[in-house]
């Protein structure tokens, strides 16, 4: 299998995950501190992503860096931790649904970046469909739905959703950058989990929180362990389809799954659907199909 399908196929395992994962999380953080959430989860992805690199270079760790320290702490400290914190915070006030087609809205800051600082090329496709999707971005965000107990305030939830998600961004195209420097995408996995997991523990003291390591349920621990498991199948595959295609490419291919994210948010959680949120969606995956259509073109072999 060539590098485009293998990379376009594990983008698309990831749209999955992705799809069931939003509204998943979102019932599993009834309870759970957000901070506490995404530290725990991250500290454990971090040590098998750990293990998995080791076992890559055979346990020579003088092969585990070929990038400067300060990329690998940046792809951590930005997408692991505080992008993940403003996430799962914004998650717990506003809907599944929106913040699903709200954090598909990465390809647009991560084509944006790729373009300034990868110099990968922006075809006319590309460009009609980000304008496409801004104009849908707008158009969900400018609905409006009552506030409930499950979805507090929508629009403070959605800006939180917005800013991890513009995070998010940033450090997909360092990680880019890294994999086209041939680090290892199990070493930037790592470093993504790891240190994100560090900047949360030390947000979850600075918060007062810690108690909180220690009470959890077992019904919440399993949620966790589940939740975990959701989000190391997409880091893994997500990872993996970035070094093998354009990353512009692969973040637009997870536009698919905000279809998988409103049906269970609508059928599951008894989530609102209003009329422009539905054709603010429709937008975005309008603009989706011409991203998508987007042959990759390589900076680097790999």
């Amino acid at each position: 299998m060539n590098k485009e399908a293998l990379g376009t196929g594990l983008a698309l395992i990831t749209a999955i995950i992705s799809g069931f994962a939003i509204p998943v999380n979102k019932i599993f953080l009834v309870g759970i501190d957000p901070a506490v959430f995404t530290a725990v989860r991250a500290l454990m992805i971090g040590a098998i992503f750990f293990v998995l690199a080791s076992c890559q270079v055979r346990f020579d760790y003088t092969k585990f860096k070929k990038v400067p320290w300060k990329y690998l702490l940046a792809i951590g400290i930005i997408g692991g931790g505080m992008a993940f914190l403003l996430y799962f915070t914004g998650l717990k006030f506003t809907t599944g649904g929106r913040a699903a087609f709200l954090h598909k809205t990465l390809p647009v800051y991560i084509t944006i970046l790729a373009f300034v600082f990868l110099k990968e090329k922006v075809t006319k496709r590309q460009s009609l469909a980000l304008l496409v999707m801004l104009i849908g971005t707008f158009m969900l965000l400018s609905s409006r739905i009552d506030p409930a107990a499950f979805w507090k305030d929508p629009s403070f939830g959605d800006l939180l959703v917005l800013g991890a998600t513009i995070l998010w961004g940033v450090e997909n195209v360092i990680a880019r950058y890294a994999m086209i420097k041939e680090e290892s995408n199990f070493v930037v996995a790592f470093s993504r989990m790891f240190f994100g997991s560090v900047f949360l523990f030390i947000a979850v003291a600075v918060l007062g929180k810690t108690d909180v390591l220690f009470s959890l349920s077992l019904e919440q621990t399993t949620n966790l362990l589940i939740s975990t498991g959701i989000l190391f199948g997409y880091v893994f595959s997500y990872y993996w389809s970035i070094k093998l295609i354009n990353v512009s490419k692969a973040s637009s291919i997870l536009l698919l799954s905000p279809v998988i994210s409103l049906l269970i948010g609508v059928l599951v959680l008894g989530e609102p659907a209003p009329l422009l949120q539905l054709l603010g969606s429709l937008v975005i995956l309008i603009g989706a199909y011409f991203m998508i259509k987007v042959k990759s073109e390589f900076v680097t072999g790999v």
